[in-house]
């Protein structure tokens, strides 16, 4: 079969969107697909095909960590993608690059598979700064009912989102189909131990050291705050631990949780390493002894299942949205608030070596149903079902 990807965000842009269109990509492409991905450049220049990939030229949104938008219509992609034969375009975005997948479906008689990633309601402070903000929602759900109604078919990668789209009023057919992960990644095995051990000495991490994670876009929507602030209650009430947080990613948030730490008087046990390449996410996941997360904004949380599969365990804040991943007490651990936070994190270093094994075990077989394989399966059931809806 022949695909294009429509999506704003690829590596080397790191978020979960840019990861689950990534592992779509080579998926399809190892089962002997032909695919293109249409995506913005991460650079100023001109429209350009490299690799299998098509980058247009976009202006970058800076307070929305570099974003860019597109216009919504390139008649030489059209010819491209004409010529190349494609059969079906699956577009995972909306704006620029979305509106332009719809138009591009159109005029080349295909079906449009569109995947609803991010439920944009919580999003609009980053367009009405707070002024509004009921009036901005209102016009989001709106905006959702509408994109679903006119794509091929629809796909959500939770229960959740299927939820949600519910909850707004929509009655499309809704395609439920997590996002695969190759847990090869995250094996062990492909750590550099030499890179690791001279990591820690740069970052004062001894054998004795606990470390939490912090990894992700750097922004408001990820709540990073929340844990902040339960990570210096931690250490309040255990000053005798040797603790360290390490926060990887970068965003318009940085600043503030820069000062946050300042403000806490923790400075000197939180490091912000900054955005790093998606090929090393892995690397910091094994680093840490707890990787936490507080955003209750994620559609499915591809890091809980990263970390899951890293055999690091998750401390995060509760959502429904994880219910069925992470069992409180047996695959990780669930908190609400700065004191469940810090009682969390004690329970957790307080695990005897084979407790701390049983749990990453029971880790290990709910994150196997998020597999590379199944995901190829589900995702071709519903690229089937879009294709018959041409004959």
């Amino acid at each position: 079969m022949k695909i294009a990807v429509f999506t704003d965000t690829y590596p080397p842009f790191i978020n979960g969107v840019s990861t689950s269109c990534y592992n779509l990509v080579q998926t399809l492409k190892s089962h002997g697909h032909d695919v293109v991905v249409v995506c913005p450049r991460t650079t100023n220049g001109p429209l350009e095909f490299k690799d299998g990939i098509i980058y247009i030229p976009g202006i970058e949104i800076k307070r929305i960590y570099g974003y860019r938008i597109t216009n919504i219509y390139y008649r030489k992609v059209v010819n491209m993608l004409r010529d190349f034969g494609v059969e079906l375009i699956h577009n995972q975005t909306d704006v620029g690059i979305g509106q332009f997948a719809r138009i591009a479906a159109r005029q080349l008689n295909v079906p449009q598979v569109y995947t609803y990633h991010t439920a944009y309601e919580d999003y609009t402070y980053y367009v009405v700064h707070g002024l509004m903000d009921r009036v901005g929602k209102k016009v989001m759900r709106g905006y959702a009912k509408t994109i679903a109604k006119n794509c091929t078919e629809f796909i959500t990668p939770s229960i959740k989102t299927k939820e949600y789209m519910r909850s707004i009023g929509s009655d499309i057919y809704v395609n439920v189909v997590p996002t695969g992960i190759d847990f090869s990644l995250f094996d062990e095995k492909n750590i550099d131990k030499e890179k690791q051990k001279k990591f820690k000495e740069e970052h004062g991490i001894n054998e004795n050291t606990k470390v939490f994670l912090l990894l992700g876009r750097v922004a408001k929507e990820k709540s990073m705050d929340y844990s902040i602030r339960g990570y210096a209650e931690f250490i309040k009430k255990h000053p005798e631990f040797d603790t360290k947080m390490l926060v990887v990613g970068d965003g318009p948030q940085r600043q503030e949780l820069e000062l946050l730490v300042h403000e806490l008087h923790i400075a000197d046990k939180v490091d912000f390493i900054g955005k790093v390449p998606a090929s090393e996410v892995p690397f910091y996941y094994h680093l840490a002894d707890i990787y936490t997360s507080a955003s209750i904004t994620e559609t499915q949380g591809l890091t809980f299942m990263e970390a899951m599969a890293s055999g690091t365990i998750v401390l995060a804040r509760f959502d429904s949205n994880l219910a069925d991943t992470i069992i409180d007490g047996m695959t990780g651990f669930f908190f609400t608030d700065e004191e469940g936070f810090v009682e969390k994190s004690e329970r957790i270093f307080a695990l005897s070596e084979e407790g701390r094994k049983e749990i990453i075990n029971n880790s290990y077989k709910v994150v196997d149903i998020y597999s590379i394989d199944k995901f190829y399966e589900n995702i071709m059931e519903v690229y089937n079902r879009a294709l018959k809806k041409f004959w």
